[in-house]
């Protein structure tokens, strides 16, 4: 096929001369089929290593003038991902073969951890996945950070329940924020509302990663100020501003972490 007319680097092989076809040929048919179907937008998540087949696919859906737009399907390029465990390489499949699957990496640390994990990068970036970071309940582990924060505003709301017995609902309770003064609140308060731009600025750069940082960012800055100031308070007016401040940032943490796939615990 005189894919060069298209964009190409050079012509590409359809079939063999024992009879059988190159891979470009399902590839290009695969393709056309899926526009077929209906699907005008498409997104191929491909390890950098393939970054060849992008011009080629392309080229070969414009040649059958079957009215495609140039640059369909969109690509999503991947660098290597390295998967570690006590600071060495390690092949946990038990295929044959030197690859790993995700399977794998579910079977070993579980599936929040490795979305939270694969998510955390750029996809232009080298990523080292460390299996004994993702396993640990401890600070460093990204994930159980910011699960751990949810976890901990949840854990506070019972106990307010239970101990000062508030007759309204939690979810429902409003109070006065002009009463939420302290540096770390009006911090909270501020990363808050950087929630809506971020994930709009993430779908459209296709970089989730953007959110996984900010959800690290936002559970270190609750934690610093769980650990400084109290909410079962006496004075029920500021008491009320702390539980809205604590229920906007478990919403905003369970919103994010449902983008990601990834759970979010009432306790751990």
């Amino acid at each position: 096929l005189k894919t060069t007319d298209f964009g190409d680097d050079k012509d590409r092989v359809m079939r063999k001369k024992d009879g059988g076809y190159t891979y470009f040929l399902p590839d290009v048919a695969y393709h056309m089929d899926k526009w077929q179907r209906g699907f005008t937008s498409v997104i191929n998540e491909q390890g950098a290593d393939h970054h060849s087949t992008v011009t080629r696919v392309r080229a070969g859906l414009q040649a059958l003038n079957a009215g495609i737009p140039e640059g369909w399907p969109d690509y999503v390029l991947h660098q290597m991902v390295t998967v570690t465990r006590s600071g060495q390489e390690v092949k946990i499949s038990k295929r044959a073969g030197s690859y790993v699957t995700i399977r794998d990496l579910i079977d070993e640390v579980g599936r929040d951890a490795t979305r939270f994990f694969l998510a955390a990068r750029r996809v232009d970036s080298q990523l080292t996945f460390d299996i004994d970071l993702a396993r640990s309940q401890t600070n460093e582990n990204p994930v159980y950070y910011v699960q751990y924060a949810h976890a901990r505003i949840s854990s506070v709301l019972r106990k307010l329940a239970a101990e000062k017995g508030v007759e309204r609902g939690l979810n429902e309770c409003v109070g006065d924020l002009s009463l939420l003064v302290l540096d770390e609140e009006k911090e909270l308060a501020n990363q808050l509302a950087k929630y809506p731009e971020l994930i709009a600025n993430s779908a459209a750069q296709r970089e989730p990663h953007h959110l996984t940082h900010y959800l690290r960012d936002l559970a270190g800055q609750f934690h610093t100020y769980y650990n400084a100031h109290k909410v079962l308070i006496e004075d029920a007016a500021v008491r009320d501003a702390r539980i809205s401040l604590y229920l906007a940032v478990r919403q905003v943490i369970a919103n994010g972490l449902d983008l990601l796939g990834v759970s979010a615990p009432e306790e751990m």
